[in-house]
């Protein structure tokens, strides 16, 4: 009898459970303490969220039709007085992170979800902090898959 060799695919997805929102703030809270020297500063005071999926009036102003499309908000208190935006993260801004589409993204991709979710963190925060597409792609290609 021979065994049957099992794809990257097989192994990743066995699971007795899926992830729960703990098990992801987890992976999350060590994707945020160690993040690119690029993002450290501007996340230091930055509330971590978690929520299963987003709420439908989420949805409605972001003019999105499906939950699933949405694996991560950054909410910006960014305002310091009228008309001047501060550089770094305070207590009123905050990353949410979607556990469903993430698990779903996840499911379909195959890859690691401790790399999956330090994507999206590292782009979320990026792209909310106005650095360009080219900026973005290197900050998540230098920070390497094995730090967790």
């Amino acid at each position: 009898m021979t065994a049957k060799a099992l794809s990257r695919h097989d192994i990743i997805m066995n699971f007795a459970a899926p992830p729960s929102l703990e098990d992801l703030e987890g992976i999350a809270r060590q994707v945020l303490e160690s993040l690119p020297d690029e993002l450290t500063e501007i996340c230091e005071d930055l509330a971590l969220k978690l929520e299963e999926l987003p709420e439908d009036s989420l949805l409605q102003d972001m003019d999105l039709e499906d939950g699933y499309e949405l694996l991560a908000l950054y909410h910006a208190g960014d305002e310091v007085s009228p008309g001047v935006q501060k550089k770094v993260a305070n207590d009123d801004d905050s990353l949410t992170l979607y556990r469903r589409p993430i698990l779903d993204l996840w499911c379909e991709s195959g890859d690691d979800l401790a790399g999956l979710v330090r994507e999206v963190m590292i782009e979320e925060i990026a792209r909310s902090n106005e650095f360009s597409e080219d900026d973005i792609r290197k900050l998540i290609k230098s920070h390497h898959q094995g730090l967790l």
